[in-house]
């Protein structure tokens, strides 16, 4: 910057670095203005005041939001230690640190309930002021998590900008309801299985590569009822709708399903975690982070279908 600049000489603001953090970490100006209890406005004229100072552009338009700049991610940074000297005034009567703020997930369906659901209510439950959001969604990884802290998807993510962490493998398998298989008999083997109808997912829709090959073990196969939603997947399978392909971490929980071919129909996939690098460094996005994987591990036999 030459000494005739605007910003020559002058200190960012502490209040407009912590703005831009709360942009950078959601990527949209309106979830910062949220956070912030100010106005959409403010948000925008703290950046312009801030790039001013800087001399240079904090943030560049994408599509869906906003990513950091080389220079946002400098300024990010001085923002961090603002936030965190902030933070350390803020303590229980033990004296530790008071975790708070909002941590936003997306995940599937079954992740989110059996795996995601307790492991933030055990972060909530140690700090009260925590709130974390699920959104239930199957898709593949966004390249701008604009409003999300935390992605979890199925296969191995290709992502700009963002850290991706193998969390765990879980298997599929093929269940048939005890009625069901009573009534149409056990398959005795792959090619068996083109006269039993199948519960999945709908092939037109569904948007991940991985669970769009597990169920190509037979192409022969017809559909019965299909869904979005793996629950339906469940459900449809219990009332006796035909053979689903479901993940083993949730129908081994019901002793009305029965696992078919168990060493023929054996679809092991894995899920993965999606975050900002900058995101990952806020307290309450790292213990919600940890408590997932906490939980995942715990549940690896029946992820993987051995403790059914």
């Amino acid at each position: 910057m030459s000494p005739a600049s605007p910003g020559f000489g002058r200190r960012p603001s502490a209040d407009d670095l912590l703005v831009l953090l709360a942009v950078g970490r959601s990527g949209r100006f309106v979830s910062a203005a949220d956070e912030l209890g100010i106005n959409h406005t403010t948000i925008s004229r703290r950046i312009a005041a801030l790039e001013a100072t800087l001399g240079g552009r904090v943030l560049t338009r994408v599509t869906g939001g906003w990513e950091l700049t080389d220079l946002g991610r400098d300024a990010l940074a001085a923002a961090e230690a603002v936030e965190s000297a902030v933070k350390s005034l803020a303590a229980d009567p033990a004296g530790n640190r008071t975790l708070e703020g909002v941590v936003r997930i997306s995940a599937t369906d079954g992740f989110s309930a059996y795996l995601a659901a307790p492991a933030v209510a055990q972060v909530q439950r140690r700090h009260p002021k925590i709130a974390v959001e699920i959104v239930t969604a199957t898709r593949r990884a966004s390249q701008q998590r604009s409003g999300l802290d935390i992605e979890v998807v199925v296969g191995e993510p290709q992502v700009h900008r963002a850290k991706a962490i193998r969390l765990a493998d879980y298997r599929l398998g093929l269940y048939g309801s005890r009625q069901y298989l009573r009534e149409n008999g056990i398959p005795s083997g792959i090619e068996d299985l083109a006269r039993y109808p199948l519960v999945y997912f709908i092939d037109s829709m569904l948007q991940v590569d991985d669970l769009d090959l597990a169920s190509s073990f037979a192409p022969a196969m017809r559909e019965s009822i299909s869904s979005t939603n793996v629950f339906v997947h469940v459900e449809a399978t219990r009332a006796a709708a035909g053979l689903g392909l479901l993940p083993c971490f949730m129908a081994d929980r019901h002793d009305d399903l029965v696992r078919v071919l168990r060493e023929e129909v054996s679809v092991q996939l894995a899920y993965w975690l999606v975050t900002r690098t900058e995101t990952l460094r806020r307290p309450e996005v790292a213990a919600v982070v940890d408590a997932i994987r906490e939980r995942v591990w715990e549940q690896k036999g029946m992820l993987l279908g051995e403790d059914g």
